[in-house]
């Protein structure tokens, strides 16, 4: 399934042409948590790792939240790489 957003014009003009050639497509809510993958993540990572937890701070959360990211990947066979985001603008 391939999701994303476009102009609600072009899509009517270009829908009979798309549905020939086999594509349908499936109009979503503008947010809809149970087709975006990392809603799901976070359910088990929320129900696995962080339940019956509280933090003090928020470094706190996310050092658990990384640890528990971690121990997801090593119990599945995936490798967790980082990004860091501050500074981007």
């Amino acid at each position: 399934m391939i999701t994303f957003s476009a102009n609600p014009k072009v899509v009517q003009q270009k829908f009979s042409q798309w549905e020939a050639q086999g594509l349908y497509l499936f109009f979503l809510p503008p947010y809809c948590s149970e087709m975006n993958p990392i809603e799901l993540e976070w359910e088990h990572l929320k129900r696995d790792e962080l339940v019956g937890q509280m933090f003090e701070s928020e470094s706190e959360l996310a050092f658990h939240v990384t640890e528990g990211l971690e121990a997801r990947g090593e119990r599945h066979g995936h490798s967790v790489k980082y990004v860091n985001l501050r500074g981007l603008k």
